[in-house]
């Protein structure tokens, strides 16, 4: 019987993920300064991902395991008056955060966040909590998802011109 667990993510799995995800088509030598990491590392890395299936092709899209094994949700979030711009530079630092909107209404900020387990997402829900000029979160857990109209993956090098 195959395990059917995803796989545990460290900090460089979800750090090399998010980079990834902004650039799908980054070099190996890039990531590797990007991450601080040796190349080797890198090209190790990407290999197990790609084994595990938590990468299944270059957009990134996340293998549904890793999806449906963790948790994703949205947190509202208040600032402190002319804290924006810290409390940006600091979430875009959080590989989890994978879409952060300034909204109207309640809230200032909407993040997305998606972690791996419960205990990883209460840890991102204390730093949020604890970053400078963030007043107060509340957060929604995504039980499941009624529809879904994704996004496409951006075509390769060769068709954008």
């Amino acid at each position: 019987m195959p395990d059917t667990r995803p796989p545990t993510l460290d900090e460089i799995d979800r750090q090399l993920i998010a980079t990834l995800q902004i650039n799908a088509r980054e070099s190996v030598a890039m990531l590797a300064r990007r991450l601080g990491i040796a190349r080797t590392t890198v090209t190790s890395r990407l290999a197990r991902l790609e084994k595990a299936r938590v990468i299944t092709g270059y957009g990134v899209r996340l293998g549904q395991r890793v999806v449906d094994g963790g948790l994703q949700a949205y947190v509202g979030i208040t600032l402190k008056p002319r804290s924006g711009k810290e409390v940006l530079r600091r979430l875009s630092g959080m590989a989890e955060v994978q879409q952060l909107c300034a909204v109207s209404g309640e809230f200032d900020y909407v993040a997305w966040l998606r972690a791996d387990s419960p205990e990883r997402l209460d840890q991102l829900l204390d730093l949020i909590g604890s970053v400078d000029g963030v007043e107060k979160t509340t957060t929604s857990i995504i039980l499941s998802c009624k529809l879904d109209r994704g996004q496409p993956l951006s075509p390769p090098a060769a068709e954008r011109g």
